[in-house]
């Protein structure tokens, strides 16, 4: 991997990742851009505990453009972009519209490929291994501000979830505090050592092996499968058999086996509800140890892979109990989304 560090015209970071070290990078940004003004701030809420990110400027984002300006293209053609040059592999640069800025922690996007029509899916194991790279030294380096506490790297696909622009492409938010769900992740492994003397994220992947009717795909150095209290109709879990905390202690063999089964795990989840329907709009979240925490070494890295659509043409909604309560009810059986997610495998 070749990674170039260069500056945007409005003075934001751009890092090219690119598979050859012969690769040159030297466009230049010649965009007019005005620097980037943000008003992030974070405030915290004194019933609940957490925080929220007030940012009023990402009004004013980008949303929706046609395929023809889309802003994570390459420039070519007489049309300027976010990316200077006129084609990439992997690009990672800080947000225009960030939900994080300054103190309140960072914002970058993450394109997966200058191909506009394709998706993570499409990408070849080469190409999923650079991706991986570029989150793996992202973590690293945003690792080293201060102000971050932890590095949440994370893909929202599809009109239904939320995305505004439709390039394969994912964000990495670098926050100052460490997030509720990680919280209570890490409040569960120390009640479970208190309680059983062993480690929850081995435990859990202990168990879902010996049990087999939630395990999806199996490899050397991963293991996927349907979480025992899934919240979402088809949601996986992909953890490394071999527990780390983040993505920068994974060992070579679990670095190339993750190309490979995640480009089989996504291309399954575009087959879950049969041939002719639209692609499976998901989330895929990293969960990664924050820093500076105590157990930090006993959280096990782990991606969350999820899908907001319960049936053909069916979304399942956040209503009353979930948004009001966060109490989640799952449609689908976690057994019944497994076997389905295992049938796919030969269609």
């Amino acid at each position: 991997m070749k990674k170039t560090v260069t500056t945007l015209a409005d003075g934001r970071e751009l890092l090219y990742y690119d598979s050859r070290d012969d690769v040159v990078r030297d466009a230049v940004d010649r965009r007019p851009l005005d620097a980037v003004s943000t008003s992030s701030e974070i405030r915290r809420d004194p019933l609940l505990g957490d925080s929220v990110a007030i940012a009023s400027h990402r009004q004013g984002r980008t949303y929706h453009p046609p395929a023809d300006e889309c802003p994570l293209c390459p420039s070519r053609d007489g049309r300027l972009s976010e990316i200077p040059d006129d084609q990439y592999d992997v690009v990672v640069f800080e947000n225009r519209f960030p939900s994080l800025a300054g103190d309140s922690g960072r914002c970058e996007v993450v394109c997966f490929t200058s191909d506009h029509d394709s998706s993570f899916a499409d990408l070849t194991e080469e190409q999923a291994a650079l991706v991986l790279d570029a989150w793996t030294d992202r973590t690293a380096e945003l690792a080293e501000f201060e102000q971050v506490k932890q590095v949440f790297c994370f893909e929202n696909r599809g009109a239904e979830i939320g995305v505004t622009l439709g390039h394969p492409h994912g964000q990495i938010y670098a926050y100052p505090f460490v997030t509720p769900r990680t919280e209570l992740m890490l409040r569960s492994m120390q009640a479970h050592r208190e309680r059983t003397g062993g480690n929850l994220f081995d435990d859990i992947v202990a168990r879902e092996l010996a049990d087999g009717d939630r395990v999806v795909l199996t490899g050397e150095h991963w293991v996927a499968f349907v979480p025992y209290a899934a919240h979402w109709p088809y949601e996986v879990h992909l953890h490394p058999r071999q527990r780390v905390p983040d993505l920068r202690e994974l060992d070579e063999g679990a670095r190339t086996e993750f190309a490979q089964i995640y480009l089989e795990l996504l291309r399954r989840f575009d087959r879950i509800f049969g041939p002719g329907e639209p692609p499976t709009p998901y989330i895929a979240a990293w969960h990664q140890a924050p820093f500076g925490v105590p157990g930090r070494e006993e959280f096990g890295l782990h991606l969350e892979l999820f899908t907001i659509r319960r049936t053909s043409g069916k979304l399942k909604f956040l209503a009353g109990s979930e948004s009001g309560m966060s109490v989640f009810i799952n449609d689908v059986p976690p057994e019944a989304a497994a076997q389905r997610l295992r049938e796919v495998a030969s269609e």
